[in-house]
């Protein structure tokens, strides 16, 4: 029988959907669609109804998704209202969102505005009850306060409750008190508890993280909800995965318990389909390039290793690439380190007041998209730049069965900035191209240069409908000489869906230096979370064979703010000089990530984690049909003038069908690649050279 498993990512301007043989690995079909912004899985629907048989969704595996209604609930883009949230919490702490940390994402404004509590104070509610800092009870649990905060519930018809008690990081029994008695009186909210979701210390950090969670679960559960009704309508009885920030994915129904998880899903499959090609050319340092409508993003991986980072800011102002600190909202759980900016093919050029060219952050999305759609659009955008300067197809995209209109591209740049700022249409436009390469050179600057790596030792892998339009420009501006082209990078990131696997992250808080450590006792705990993680991939039907343990500890020097996450799942913990091997190991990662170390200082633990993973078989890259060094004949499906840069203005190039290259073949630049979901622009002094499984390598010469 047939097995096919289907990935779906939803943009801000297209739906990706890719149907996979799981057994052979070979895409069957693969859609662009304008994504349906009000109703997503309208689009997913109606694109599988006209490509799927009764026969094949019956043999449907598997179902993948990575989507943003994490974070565009809190950037108010997908119309929702925030679910109203109750926050109980223990006595004296009411006050812990608004108090905060002393960040300022305007350091130097006086006009400056903390971001408004996540949850208003009037449903901020406190309970008699104290922990101390090792968990014993000072304090009892008192449930008198509880009634009356139950009337509130009902009459204020709350719709969660986020439970956040001091210290239940260390001893849970009074949060699971009040978890049960909110489910039993009050069927029909959301419960979420900090010993679920962020079993940390730092009280506003993990309060915050408590309150996303449960703002999230009636967004993320109606959500997932009208998902998987859809597909059950449809016929599908496969089960339904989504991508988490971490790089792996969940089965949906454990998403909905723990919805902060995926936050920033619908980036992180790049960067998981980018480190699949890191692992399978065997490449050690790689720089993720993902260019879609909307964003544009980066991501770094040494050693075949994600970087991840344990903090992130929901809805939080973004500055060249970066969340500011103090913006947001905290989030403590694993994401890949990403730096974004909003600078996408859609992604709207004006003029300021001080008549200088901008590009974003303002995107014209799907609907009405760039002007070149016309869909009642008429704000110029990088994609109506780029076909101006005839990078892009004139006569359309997605093998020209979208269709462009390049004059209403003309009238747009003209009105909206040629006339402005007195330069030539042609001018304009490479403007535009111009100011938006240099903001995206800014973020893959971020996750190498500012993280203390040099991006001259990289190779770049650009994806993304508009990705490989502009790979070579940012490569020659971070001296880059190498980039690889998927074979498909429009549906890069939903293939990333396909090449990841199961994943669940579970935490306890230790807070004790290594010198002071039970070793017994860590190894106990490090099974016990490794227990969690396969009761819940046993959940999700994985065998023992099919299930992978990583451990880590949450490292720092005694009286140091921060910690460092390091792997610990080669360090035996018994035997001799366990200590000093966690402090060696700690040192060498201190060192890499700081530059230096303190030989001297105590080293504590202060969390131990477990990455418990689910195996999921992977597909495989075949070889193409091989060739001579020149190109056939019919590789080469026309020429038209592409505009370059200043000094050579408008070329006759040569236009390529990627889907006619063969292996060996060789193309010199300038020329312009074509394909159903992007195209790669090549301009003087770079190589594209086509290996053995069809990838473009580029070469700067």
């Amino acid at each position: 029988m047939k097995k096919l498993v289907i990935g779906i990512d939803i943009g801000g301007t297209f739906t990706d959907i890719i149907i996979q043989n799981k057994d052979s690995g070979n895409i069957i079909k693969q859609l662009k669609v304008a994504t349906t912004i009000q109703n997503p899985e309208e689009a997913i629907i109606t694109s599988l109804h006209q490509e799927l048989t009764d026969e094949e969704i019956d043999f449907v595996q598997q179902i993948y998704h990575a989507t943003t209604i994490g974070t565009n609930a809190f950037l108010g883009q997908v119309n929702l209202e925030l679910p109203k949230t109750a926050l109980v919490t223990t006595k004296g702490f009411r006050d812990v969102l608004e108090i905060g940390r002393q960040r300022r994402s305007s350091l130097y404004d006086f006009s400056f505005e903390r971001p408004k509590p996540i949850i208003p104070r009037r449903f901020r509610f406190e309970i008699k009850e104290r922990l101390n800092h090792r968990g014993e009870i000072i304090s009892p649990l008192e449930f008198g306060a509880l009634p009356k905060i139950s009337a509130f519930i009902k009459r204020e018809k709350i719709n969660s409750v986020a439970i956040t008690l001091l210290h239940s990081y260390k001893n849970s029994i009074h949060e699971q008190k009040l978890k049960e008695y909110f489910e039993k009186n009050h069927k029909e909210i959301f419960v979420s508890a900090s010993f679920e979701v962020s079993p940390e210390h730092r009280e506003f950090e993990r309060t915050s993280t408590t309150a996303i969670n449960a703002i999230l679960m009636p967004i993320v559960s109606r959500y997932i909800k009208s998902l998987v009704e859809s597909f059950t309508e449809f016929g599908f009885k496969a089960p339904l995965f989504i991508m988490q920030s971490n790089g792996g994915v969940s089965k949906s129904d454990q998403i909905q318990k723990l919805p902060v998880s995926i936050i920033e899903s619908g980036p992180s499959a790049g960067v998981v389909a980018s480190r699949f090609y890191a692992e399978f050319l065997d490449l050690n340092r790689v720089l993720s390039f993902d260019m879609g409508g909307t964003t544009a993003k980066a991501g770094s991986i040494v050693d075949k290793i994600i970087t991840l980072t344990s903090e992130y800011e929901v809805g939080g102002d973004l500055h060249s690439g970066r969340i500011t600190k103090g913006s947001g909202y905290p989030a403590r759980f694993p994401f890949i380190d990403l730096a974004e900016i909003s600078s996408g093919g859609g992604s709207i050029a004006w003029v300021d007041e001080g008549n200088a060219l901008r590009v974003g952050p303002i995107s014209a999305g799907s609907d009405p998209g760039p002007a070149c759609y016309n869909q009642n659009g008429d704000a110029p955008t990088i994609t109506d730049a780029n076909l101006i300067l005839g990078r892009l197809n004139p006569e359309g995209l997605l093998d020209k069965t979208f269709k462009l209109y390049p004059e209403f591209s003309k009238k747009s740049i003209k009105k909206e900035i040629a006339s402005k700022i007195d330069l030539s249409i042609t001018e304009s436009a490479l403007g535009i191209i111009e100011i938006a390469n240099i903001n995206m050179s800014r973020i893959l600057r971020i996750v190498t240069v500012e993280r203390g790596l040099d991006p001259r030792g990289f190779i770049l892998i650009a994806f993304g409908g508009a990705g490989p339009l502009h790979a070579c420009a940012l490569a020659t501006e971070l001296e880059m000489t190498h980039i690889i082209i998927p074979n498909n990078p429009g549906f890069f990131s939903t293939m990333g869906l396909l090449f990841t696997d199961v994943k669940h992250t579970n935490i306890k808080s230790i807070r004790e230096k290594i010198s002071n450590l039970d070793y017994l006792m860590i190894e106990n705990a490090f099974e016990n979370l490794e227990g969690k993680g396969t009761d819940v991939l046993n959940e999700e039907g994985f065998q023992e064979t099919d299930i992978v343990h990583q451990r880590f500890a949450e490292l720092r020097y005694v009286e140091q703010g921060f910690e460092l996450l390091v792997p610990l799942s080669e360090v035996k913990l018994v035997g001799d000089n366990v200590s000093s091997n966690i402090k060696r190991i700690f040192n060498e990662n201190h060192k890499v990530k700081y530059g230096y170390i303190m030989e001297n200082e105590e080293v504590e633990v202060v969390n131990i984690r477990v990455n418990s993973l689910g195996l999921i078989k992977k597909p495989v890259l075949k070889p193409i049909k091989s060739g001579k060094k020149k190109p056939i004949k019919e590789a080469i499906v026309g020429y038209r003038q592409v505009f370059f840069n200043r000094e050579k203005e408008f070329t006759q190039t040569p236009i390529y069908d990627r889907t006619k290259l063969q292996a060996k073949n060789e193309i010199t630049g300038p020329a312009v690649i074509e394909q159903y979901d992007t195209t790669t622009v090549l301009p003087q002094n770079w190589i594209a050279k086509v290996d053995e499984f069809g990838l473009l390598h580029l070469w700067r010469v």
